[in-house]
């Protein structure tokens, strides 16, 4: 049996990586019911070392599995190099509405104006849950109360279903407890959450019974105390002993679904009344980090939404990850009249480019330089502080001034850490650091077919911080990261080979920590087609390099684009070809570094074909 190792941020990290990556695929055997990391139990006591943790539904001999649909979980598992042990526990799940106890009434479970969290809520059909937090749209500042899926929305429910509070099980006059509209619910791997606006009383954010606002989002780490104010136990404490988890729990009405959360345990000292640190009712309440002192940060840590299963005398809590019901929902804590208000008097609505947070080279840890521009075009580089290398979040580009174009973009992607955002509202302009003239802007998409292409996938860049994920979102929407691109062309390929290929090099291969650099342009000739003023590319070329198993690879393509009738607007078929490397810079007036090319995982072209083959599906590309 592996020993456990001592616990380290790189090997959590690592093992953040593995779940992620990984945890789903355990899930599907119908007796395990959850994945996560936490630390190694012996004879019933928690050691210091590290565990890859599995609960399951029943605990069965070897010999009996089989009858159970199961198959034996792994003894330990190797992560970055590390062996490290896994545990089995035996224990269920499920969502912390089924059953709502009645304690009698308090402040908690009747109608309050103004609505605060630790209250009761919910949508009339379902019997109640408790209002988190007070959260506003990142867009118009619309206030909503932030609570589960299973509390606001729930298998009968829909958008613009009137919310309660307080829920029907406090108060069955719902004709008279109206909060406002259900305006969105997510359930998945990001969360079990919920928004509803507040639309006929005022907010107050102070949680009952803690009297603090959450202001900020914070990432639990294993052994942080943690306090929560529920409808139905009031305020709880916990500590948090296990990260980074993926449960599967039954939803009444829509079967299983697979969680991303994290567990809590019972404070020892700070044991609850009956035991019990959550209840039914409790669901959707938010736990807070807890200073060393014992009293409420204002940090929030998670998102309650379940507890244990019935019969498991293991008390314990499950939360969501606030990051990722924030992101999903596109809701904030502070209201975006007073976060502008904070910032430097300028044209609100523009973002400014990032400067100093681009490429970087050793991204994958090996240093993989920009391309070269040949000597011929190096003088229609537009320079930037004197360099022709342009600077955003996560990506940097080399600007064509007479095509008005990227020569070529680079941008780095971390798997592990991909966020979701909105597009929503954010508006196509030219970069101002930028003369205006060497940019292709509206005055070339307006009343035609032609689509604005990112050369950079915005959803490749929205990892790291949210402050970060947030601008790279920004960033990606400037007009030297765009292309035109047919619009048959742009939406299609977004489904076909050439708009997944970022995505299957994740699927297909063991791609050291998650992480792969990308480079990508427009292939510029001579005889492209010319349209308001600008060479509209008919082709265009991409790189992608990853590290696997310690060696570098990378992985080139060609698409090519027929736009022969532009005028006319028609539309040819497009393709797509592994080629090498030495092939690219052929076509293109780069020159990509050694690096690069010495990685090259293309098979030669035979010197009896014509031309290469085009890819027909993802199976057809050599990775390694």
């Amino acid at each position: 049996m592996a020993s456990s190792p001592e616990p380290t941020p790189e090997l959590f990290a690592a093992l953040r990586e593995f779940v992620r990556a990984r945890g789903e695929s355990y899930l599907a055997d119908p007796n395990v019911t959850s994945v996560g990391v936490g630390h190694k139990v012996r004879g019933g006591r928690r050691t210091g070392g590290i565990a890859l943790q599995f609960t399951v539904g029943a605990k069965a001999e070897p010999e009996s599995l089989a009858a159970l649909g199961t198959e034996p979980l792994p003894s330990s598992v190797t992560v970055a190099g590390v062996q490290v042990p896994t545990d089995v526990v035996q224990r269920s799940y499920r969502p912390g509405f089924r059953v709502v106890e009645e304690v009698g009434a308090d402040e908690r479970k009747v109608r309050v104006d103004p609505v605060r969290p630790g209250v009761s809520v919910g949508h009339p059909t379902i019997t109640c849950g408790t209002v988190g937090a007070i959260v506003y749209d990142r867009q118009d500042g619309t206030p909503y109360v932030l609570s589960n899926w299973h509390v606001l929305d729930g298998a009968d429910g829909r958008v613009g279903d009137e919310v309660v509070q307080p829920g029907a099980y406090d108060d069955n006059r719902v004709d008279g407890t109206g909060l406002g509209p259900l305006t969105r619910s997510y359930l998945g791997i990001a969360g079990d959450a919920a928004v509803a606006a507040v639309t006929d009383r005022a907010v107050d954010a102070s949680i009952v019974g803690l009297d603090v606002a959450p202001e900020e989002i914070g990432e639990p780490e294993l052994g942080d105390k943690v306090v929560k104010s529920g409808r139905t136990t009031g305020v709880t404490h916990g500590v948090v002993r296990r990260i980074d988890a993926i449960v599967k729990i039954d939803y009444p009405g829509v079967g299983s679904r697979n969680i991303g959360c994290f567990e809590i345990g019972v404070d020892p000292a700070h044991e609850p009344d009956g035991g019990e640190i959550t209840k039914g009712g409790d669901s959707g309440a938010a736990w807070l980090f807890k200073a060393g002192n014992g009293r409420p940060t204002r940090v929030l840590a998670g998102l309650h939404f379940a507890g244990e299963g019935g019969g498991d005398v293991d008390e314990h809590a499950l939360a969501c990850l606030p990051q990722s019901v924030f992101d999903k929902l596109d809701i904030t804590l502070h209201h975006p009249e007073s976060e502008a208000a904070k910032r430097k008097p300028g044209k609100p609505g523009k973002p400014q480019p990032t400067t100093g947070t681009g490429y970087d080279v050793r991204f994958l840890g090996v240093e993989i330089p920009v391309p070269d521009l040949d000597p011929a075009v190096r003088d229609d580089a537009c320079l930037l502080d004197g360099s022709s290398r342009i600077d955003y979040t996560h990506f940097s580009l080399a600007l064509r001034t007479s095509r008005k174009f990227a020569f070529w973009v680079a941008w780095n992607i971390d798997g592990g850490g991909l966020r979701k955002l909105s597009r929503t509202g954010i508006p196509f302009v030219k970069d101002p650091r930028l003369p205006a003239a060497a940019q292709a802007g509206d005055e070339v998409y307006k009343d035609n077919r032609l689509d604005r292409g990112h050369i950079a996938r915005r959803a490749d860049l929205l990892w790291g911080s949210a402050a970060e994920a947030a601008k790279a979102n920004h960033d990606s929407f400037y007009f030297p990261n765009i292309t035109p691109q047919m619009d048959d062309f742009n939406q299609s390929m977004r489904h076909g080979i050439w708009g997944r290929l970022e995505d299957a090099i994740f699927a297909d291969v063991d791609v050291d920590h998650l992480k792969v650099s990308v480079f990508g342009g427009p292939v510029c000739q001579d005889d492209d087609r010319a349209y308001r003023g600008v060479q509209v590319p008919r082709e265009f070329w991409k790189i992608i390099a990853s590290v696997q198993d310690g060696a570098l690879r990378a992985s080139a393509f060609l698409l090519t684009q027929n736009l022969d009738h532009l005028e006319t607007l028609d539309f040819d078929e497009f393709r797509v070809y592994q080629v090498t490397l030495g092939e690219l810079q052929e076509r293109t007036s780069l020159r990509f570094p050694d690096v690069l090319v010495g990685a090259d995982t293309a098979p030669a072209k035979p010197e009896a074909e014509a031309v290469r083959t085009p890819l027909t599906s993802m199976s057809d590309i050599t990775w390694s």
